[in-house]
C-alpha cells in the first residue's frame, strides 16, 4: 500500500532537516575509526615543540600521526592561532581530535585526512581546553582571560566568525560534558561548577546551577576516570579523583605541576600524566609518567603539554 506524502509532512521533513547541525552532517561519514589496532596503545599529545597534535604508538616508541595548522587548510594568516598548543581530545568515536592553543585557537580535526572541518579564534585569554557539546557546538575555557566561551559550530565557514557568548569564570583551565547527567563540569580555583546547556544549536546557552569547594586551589586538569562516574582532577601540588556520586574528592598523588591525567581500561592503560619539568618556562615534557613516577612513555625533543590515551570517552560522548 502506498503512502500518501501531504504538503504538510514535506514541511516537517525539510523543517527536520535544517534543523540538524551542520556539524552533524560533517561527521556523520560512516567511516571507521583510523586507529582501529586496538592491539596498538596509543596516545594523543599536545607537543608545543613544534606546535602540532601529535598521535604516538607508546610501545614502538614513535610519533605515528601528526597535525599543524601549517600543513593544513587553517588560513596562513590564522596559523598563529596555534602556537602552544594547550590540549588534545579524542572525540567522536576517536574519529576527530578536538584541540586548543594558549594563543587563541580551537580546532575540530578529521584524523583521517587530517582535514580541520572547524576552527576558530577564541580570544587571548590563554585558551586551556575544550569540549565538544552534544549538538556539536563546542565550549572553550580560557584561564587567565577568565572565561568560558560558547561557540556555536559551522563546518561551511573558515575561520569560524559567528555567534559566541562569554561565561566570567576565574582562572578556567578545563570543560567535562556529563552525558550521563547532561551537564557540563568546569574546575578552577578552589571550586567545581556544574553548568547547564540549554541544547539550543542555533542560540546555545549556559546556566550556572551549582558548585561545590575542592580541597585544593589551582585547579589545572580536568577529565574523565576511564569505566567509572568519576573526574581525574590535577591542581598546583597534587592529583584527585571526585566521585561524582558522592561527591567525595579523594588524594591520589603529591606529585606537583600535573598538567594533564588520563586513564584507560584494564592494566595495558594505566593512568598517566605529564609533569611539568618546573614552574617557570618549562611547562612540558618529553615523557609521559604513571602515578609511580615510572616512565610510560617517552621521545626526545618532544615539548608535550598534555597527553591522553586514545581510547572512546564513553563518559562525555
Amino acid at each position: 500500500m502506498k503512502q500518501l506524502v501531504t504538503a504538510t509532512m514535506i514541511i516537517t521533513l525539510v523543517l527536520a532537516m535544517c534543523s540538524r547541525p551542520v556539524l552533524g552532517h560533517a561527521l556523520n561519514d560512516g567511516s571507521k575509526p583510523t586507529f582501529g589496532d586496538t592491539s596498538k596503545r596509543l596516545i594523543v599529545m599536545a607537543d608545543q615543540s613544534v606546535n602540532r597534535v601529535a598521535i604516538a604508538d607508546v610501545d614502538a616508541g614513535s610519533i605515528v600521526w601528526e597535525w599543524t595548522p601549517t600543513a593544513s587548510n587553517v588560513r596562513k594568516e590564522d596559523a598563529k592561532w596555534f602556537t602552544n598548543i594547550s590540549d588534545a581530545k579524542p572525540v567522536y568515536d576517536n574519529k576527530y581530535v578536538l584541540t586548543t592553543a594558549s594563543a587563541g585557537g580551537v580546532a575540530l580535526i578529521r584524523i583521517a585526512d587530517k582535514k580541520t572541518v572547524f576552527y576558530a579564534y577564541g580570544g587571548n585569554g590563554n585558551i586551556h581546553s575544550a569540549e565538544a557539546l552534544p549538538d556539536g557546538n563546542i565550549v572553550i575555557a580560557a584561564s587567565t582571560g577568565g572565561y568560558l566561551m560558547l561557540l556555536k559550530t559551522d563546518t561551511t565557514s573558515y575561520p569560524f566568525n559567528g555567534y559566541t557568548k562569554k561565561y566570567n569564570q576565574p582562572d578556567a583551565h578545563n570543560v567535562v560534558w556529563d552525558k550521563k547527567r547532561q551537564i557540563l563540569w568546569s574546575a578552577s580555583g578552589n571550586k567545581l561548577y556544574q553548568y547547564e546547556y540549554n541544547f539550543n544549536r542555533a542560540a546555545p546557552d549556559l546556566v550556572l546551577k551549582d558548585s561545590m569547594e575542592l580541597p585544593a586551589s589551582g585547579c589545572h586538569d580536568l577529565f574523565p576516570v576511564s569505566g567509572s562516574d568519576a573526574l581525574w582532577l590535577s591542581t598546583s601540588s597534587k592529583v584527585w579523583m571526585i566521585n561524582l556520586q558522592n561527591k567525595m574528592v579523594n588524594l591520589l598523588s603529591t606529585l606537583p605541576r600535573i598538567k594533564s591525567v588520563s586513564s584507560g581500561s584494564g592494566a595495558n592503560y594505566p593512568a598517566v600524566m605529564v609533569q611539568s619539568i618546573d614552574s617557570g618556562k618549562q611547562w612540558y615534557n618529553d615523557k609521559v609518567i604513571d602515578f609511580s613516577g615510572h616512565t610510560v612513555f617517552q621521545l626526545a625533543g618532544l615539548k608535550m603539554y598534555k597527553a591522553r590515551w586514545f581510547v572512546p570517552n564513553n563518559f562525555s560522548y
